[in-house]
């Protein structure tokens, strides 16, 4: 403003004029100017900024700590508390505006803490470190969710799934999953990992390699000695999150909210605002989500994103570092079962039998099987530690049987059978008591055994 009555231009009463400044005003700013130069105009900040010169720190001070009580108090209440207050103390009330206006200045993060606690204070406020990926197989995130949808099981009753998901953390794209009705195990998590590290049989999911980093929570099966044994042979990093705060693996979490939000809303048995009648079998829905992996998730970008997961899995043109073979993949991650001998015959596993030409070398030797619980037709034998050969069961022979349907059939013609033996145990009872004099109605009446659980009994003869 007072450039020009400083360069000559103008007199300083008609500076004056056109800012609508006093002349004195003018003169002092003069004056200061060419005493301390520019600095000295800077607009001075006061010494009470930020402070309350109406309200004491004393009545400050009480109006916040019954701002924070727990549970919450609206500001009507604080302030009838402040006129009790200010009585006793002596203390000048300040308006109610002045009261409403500390209270909304209170910081949400100490309102969060005193009305909410620690845990939700945490997850809003808390400084997190997310770990971000450089690169594809830098870093592979694990879990497990059950799915929000049932399904119908074999006998006819209906289950809710658990899936378990292994996803990469620089693309976003899944390398490996588990769809299945057991809780999450060892097992699962193996299964998983198999079929993501290794190649799969469709061009459209080229991912696979060995992770620099897994990175999980603290569940029993991602802390166990097999883990950790799995990831000392691959190499693997095993890191977990902090118990309580799973903020650090949100991309796996984010996964598993767009299965449910875009997948298991448009399938029959998904449990939503409007529950659909469940129709559909573990497979059917295997072969659903395999496809909505492949053809929707892998293949669209989204707004959050901004890339497609498939193609920047496959963009930077890396090498993924593989295991040497599938046999040491599955050395390492396919259940076991140890100390099986070879008979003349095959191998006797859960009462079904396996044969190789191989094993005729190695018969009456202890080896190791491994083998898919999806998948009884084949197992993988293992001699000292080293793969031997595949043996196929004759009986399951071109068909890929999961143990659970072999148990179930076992367990249900095992029930015919004590069924039909309880019934003619009981035809033999009457028998016998017919023989002792009894009449048919004392035998009936004493004849408990259709009340009790069938239990296995010597065998009689005609002179007892």
């Amino acid at each position: 403003m007072i450039e020009p009555y400083l360069e000559g231009a103008q007199t300083l009463a008609s500076v004056a004029l056109e800012a609508d400044i006093t002349l004195r005003t003018a003169q002092r700013w003069v004056e200061r100017y060419r005493r301390d130069g520019l600095a000295s105009l800077n607009r001075k900040e006061r010494i009470d900024q930020g402070s309350r010169r109406v309200i004491s720190n004393r009545m400050l001070e009480t109006i916040e700590g019954l701002a924070l009580e727990r549970p919450r108090v609206p500001i009507t209440a604080i302030y009838r508390e402040l006129k009790e207050f200010a009585t006793k103390t002596g203390e000048p009330l300040p308006s109610y505006p002045a009261v409403y206006r500390v209270v909304r200045a209170i910081p949400a993060s100490l309102l969060t803490l005193a009305h909410q606690g620690s845990r939700v204070y945490s997850e809003s406020f808390d400084l997190v470190h997310r770990r971000e990926a450089s690169k594809p197989n830098a870093i592979w995130q694990a879990d497990h969710a059950q799915l929000r949808i049932k399904l119908v099981r074999e006998d006819g009753t209906t289950a809710r799934p658990w899936l378990t998901a292994v996803i990469d953390d620089y693309s976003r794209t899944i390398a490996g999953y588990y769809l299945g009705f057991e809780p999450p195990c060892v097992l699962r998590t193996s299964l998983a990992l198999r079929q993501g590290i290794w190649r799969k049989g469709d061009p459209r999911w080229p991912v696979c390699g060995i992770p620099a980093v897994l990175y999980t929570d603290n569940g029993s099966d991602f802390t166990s000695r097999h883990m950790e044994q799995v990831a000392a042979d691959l190499k693997i990093q095993l890191i977990f999150s902090t118990p309580g705060h799973p903020r650090g693996r949100g991309r796996i979490e984010r996964f598993f909210r767009t299965v449910n939000d875009m997948f298991l809303c448009t399938q029959d048995g998904y449990l939503g605002k409007v529950l659909r009648k469940p129709s559909l079998t573990l497979e059917q829905l295997d072969a659903r989500f395999r496809l909505f992996l492949l053809e929707e998730y892998h293949t669209h970008s989204t707004s959050d994103l901004g890339f497609v997961p498939i193609t920047r899995w496959e963009g930077d043109g890396f090498l993924p570092r593989m295991p040497d073979s599938l046999e040491q993949l599955d050395l390492l991650l396919v259940h076991e079962i140890r100390e099986r001998k070879v008979r003349p015959d095959g191998i006797h596993f859960h009462r079904l039998r396996y044969l190789s030409p191989t094993l005729a070398a190695y018969v009456g030797e202890s080896i190791t099987i491994r083998y898919d619980p999806r998948d009884m037709g084949e197992v993988r034998i293992f001699y000292k530690d080293r793969f031997l050969c595949r043996a196929i069961s004759a009986d399951l022979a071109g068909e890929a049987v999961p143990l659970r349907d072999i148990v179930q059939a076992r367990t249900k013609r095992r029930y015919e059978l004590l069924t039909t033996l309880k019934n003619r145990q009981k035809a033999v009872d009457t028998l016998l008591s017919l023989k002792r004099g009894l009449n048919p109605e004392e035998v009936h009446a004493s004849s408990p055994v259709s009340e009790k659980p069938f239990t296995p009994k010597l065998k009689r003869y005609h002179n007892e």
